[in-house]
């Protein structure tokens, strides 16, 4: 058998196996397994196997509701991927499980305040309370004249909607997944073994629960905070301790990281959790409550009370906790392992570039809100329907941080260009020695994508530096709490006109809204055109891959269902006498990879493994050194009994070797079973047409190479070690 697993958002199970007559023999419309239909030819593949497909490419994206969901849940979804990124080591294990689930807490209050801010402080307390505000306004003018606690009260239910709104997507999306998750015995100690395997269900619950209750207190103190910026009473003191008194056990579950990760079940402790949640819903309605009916007077103009400073200590926070990450994590590093920026900050970066999207999202739905306020050409500061400044400065510094990241990749492009373009001479000069003449624009077009392709190993010091200097604008928000304007702060001390940074600032809103509008339009096009899903799913494919550990709101992990069925399927076709080629492009390796190590040894004992495009190395040991080492690539080549083969370009800028590269004319150190893993594939296969065709060989780069010869003799050759055995 051989057992053919795509990679990220690829196509139809027909073109996995490039036969046009297929049935389903297992699995679903979501994630299924394929075979040629019996009595049509072509039934075979290379050295007489038998074909089937396992296509997954629906699990992480198959709805449009899905799809689109991913694209706002963007934040989370990177904030829990950065929790996978730390470090090999075990010293600081718990300390950034802690902290990671604590600035992810710190995202879940950001999208509520960022609600709050949109419904309450700029509609609720600002504009309804101006008559040329509402004028006109049917939706809004119907509470105009009412006190500001019912007006607030009102549209509370405004960020109590979208607060259900996360919860219920969270809940629903992983249920197709946890329907499918089948008990798998652990079979090996490594921690890439356990993605999929371990029921995640119970600590995503807790999770959910604690940050559902944190939601509720964020909106009750922001609702607290602004009453009590007027009226004090005995029934408000008790209420702001009891707010506090949530957020602060909240934290504390968080990170008590034993606690709330033990595997299984815990009636009692998730009771109590549980519990916690009612009882904040239940005291978000006693707030909401003493708001509409606290007779005392309310402050007359300005924003919300106290809403701008809450925003400014939120983003002071962030950045302070994402300091402590990075130190944490640069101090626990482990001492073995190889040099890289990401293998020793990815997790605080991640973090922080999630921290920055996460601010982007909320301060362009405040300013979207204050300009469909701001109409037939009044200010929003004449109408006191501007923006906090904590968000001004949120958008200044993200802009900042864009602008500056380009000028440092077109920097970077430019000093590296000579070596990248050096190197891929040398390169296409071994694979075509004998290109003639007129092959010379056709050598320079495979010398630029090879040099493309060695980019990816620069993008690491980009993305650290971008990600500090996301860091520097969340810390530059706190100045919002001193009232100080971007405009006259940098014309006093650095004598940028004011008008200036009011057009960046503006430019940076419609950059944060075009961003938006793309993420939008990529997730809608990835789920109705097949091809563009290739390169939009990335993201989602790859950012799904993990487990929800440190934001629950974060898209379920389809591995919990794809790496469960491929292990059962696997040891079926084992049980019934088969042995079984497993033949993985792209992502579908680092799941065959997962799903090699839960194997039991009389399974793998009749398993062989051919990887193609696979990012296993290349990516996954850079940014997942505690999943993806040395380690885990031995064991896994150990398991099979060294029956693995690896292809590879030099013009893929994903993919890449595992052990060795194996260029012609270069020297190889490595010896063993390693040694014979990695095959290099030239491509093109020649810079001058065939006798049959106008035009030469194309450049496939990360394209699946299925059709090729060399794929045809790597199955030819696992079988027969196969039968051999």
């Amino acid at each position: 058998m051989e057992l053919r697993v795509h990679g990220v958002s690829r196509a139809g199970a027909d073109q996995v196996l490039n036969r046009p007559h297929l049935e389903q023999v297992a699995g679903d419309r979501n994630g299924g397994f394929y075979r040629p239909r019996a009595g049509y030819p072509g039934a075979t593949g290379p050295g007489g196997v038998t074909l089937e497909a396992y296509r997954w490419s629906d699990l992480p994206s198959g709805t449009a509701m899905r799809t689109l969901s991913l694209v706002f849940l963007l934040p989370f979804m990177l904030c829990n991927v950065a929790l996978w990124m730390r470090p090999g080591s075990h010293a600081s294990k718990r300390a950034v499980l802690a902290l990671c689930r604590v600035l992810a807490l710190t995202l879940t209050m950001l999208y509520v305040l960022a609600i709050v801010g949109g419904a309450l402080d700029l509609v609720a307390w600002r504009c309804i309370g101006t008559p040329s505000c509402t004028n006109g306004r049917s939706w809004l003018s119907w509470l105009s004249g009412r006190s500001p606690g019912v007006r607030l009260g009102v549209l509370s239910v405004v960020p109590v909607a979208a607060i259900g709104l996360v919860w219920w997507l969270s809940s629903r999306q992983g249920q197709s997944f946890d329907a499918f998750r089948t008990p798998v015995q652990q079979t090996s100690a490594h921690r890439l073994s356990g993605v999929g395997q371990w029921d995640a269900a119970p600590l995503v619950g807790r999770l959910r629960s604690v940050h559902v209750a944190a939601a509720f207190a964020t909106l009750d103190g922001s609702l607290l905070v602004a009453r009590s910026s007027q009226h004090s009473s005995a029934v408000m003191v008790v209420l702001l301790v009891a707010c506090g008194a949530v957020l602060l056990t909240c934290l504390g579950l968080l990170t008590s990281v034993q606690v709330i990760d033990r595997l299984g079940r815990e009636r009692r402790m998730d009771g109590l959790i549980r519990a916690l949640r009612t009882v904040t819903c239940g005291l978000t309605i006693l707030v909401i409550a003493h708001i509409v009916r606290s007779p005392a007077p309310w402050p007359q103009g300005g924003s919300l009370p106290g809403y701008s400073a809450i925003m400014a200590c939120l983003f002071v926070s962030q950045t302070v906790l994402v300091l402590i990450l990075a130190a944490v994590v640069l101090w626990g590093r482990g001492a073995g392992q190889r040099g890289g920026a990401l293998r020793a900050l990815g997790t605080p970066v991640f973090v922080t570039i999630a921290a920055g999207l996460g601010v982007a999202f909320s301060a362009e739905l405040v300013y979207r809100v204050s300009d469909l306020l701001d109409r037939d050409g009044d200010t929003a500061d004449a109408l006191g329907t501007s923006p906090p400044l904590a968000y001004k400065w949120a958008i200044f510094g993200f802009f900042l941080a864009v602008m500056t990241a380009l000028l440092v990749a077109w920097a970077i492009t430019m000093l590296t260009r000579r070596q990248r373009r050096r190197a891929a001479a040398a390169i296409v000069a071994a694979d075509f020695p004998d290109a003639p003449p007129e092959a010379g624009r056709r050598l320079r077009q495979v010398e630029r994508a090879v040099a493309r392709a060695r980019f990816t190993e620069r993008l690491e010091p980009l993305t650290v530096v971008y990600a500090c200097l996301i860091a520097l604008g969340l810390a530059t928000s706190a100045l919002g709490i001193m009232q100080l304007q971007p405009g006259d702060m940098l014309q006093r001390f650095i004598g940028v006109p004011v008008g200036l940074v009011n057009f960046m600032i503006g430019l940076g809103s419609y950059a944060i809204a075009f961003i938006i509008a793309g993420l939008v339009l990529g997730g809608i096009f990835a789920y109705r055109t097949a091809p563009f899903r290739r390169y939009v799913g990335v993201l989602w494919d790859l950012g799904t891959f993990w487990p929800r550990a440190a934001h629950p709101f974060a898209p379920p992990c389809y591995a919990e269902r794809a790496v469960p069925e491929l292990t059962k399927r696997i040891t079926y076709l084992v049980d019934q006498g088969n042995g079984v080629l497993l033949a993985g492009h792209s992502h579908g390796s680092v799941l065959l990879a997962a799903t090699v190590l839960q194997l039991p040894p009389r399974v793998s004992d009749r398993v062989a493994l051919l990887t193609y495009g696979s990012p296993l190395q290349r990516l996954y040991s850079r940014l997942f050194p505690a999943y993806v080492d040395e380690e885990v690539l031995h064991e896994v080549g150990q398991r099979v009994g060294w029956r693995w083969l690896n292809l590879w370009r030099d013009t893929d800028p994903i993919g890449g070797w595992i052990f060795a590269a194996h260029r012609p004319g270069t020297a190889e150190t490595l010896t063993g079973p390693p040694a014979t893993v990695d095959r290099r594939l030239k491509d093109p296969q020649d810079v001058m047409p065939p006798a049959s065709d106008s035009v030469p060989p194309p450049i496939l780069a990360h394209l699946p190479c299925e059709s090729q010869e060399e794929f045809a003799a790597a199955v030819r050759d696992l079988a027969g070690r196969l039968r051999a055995g």
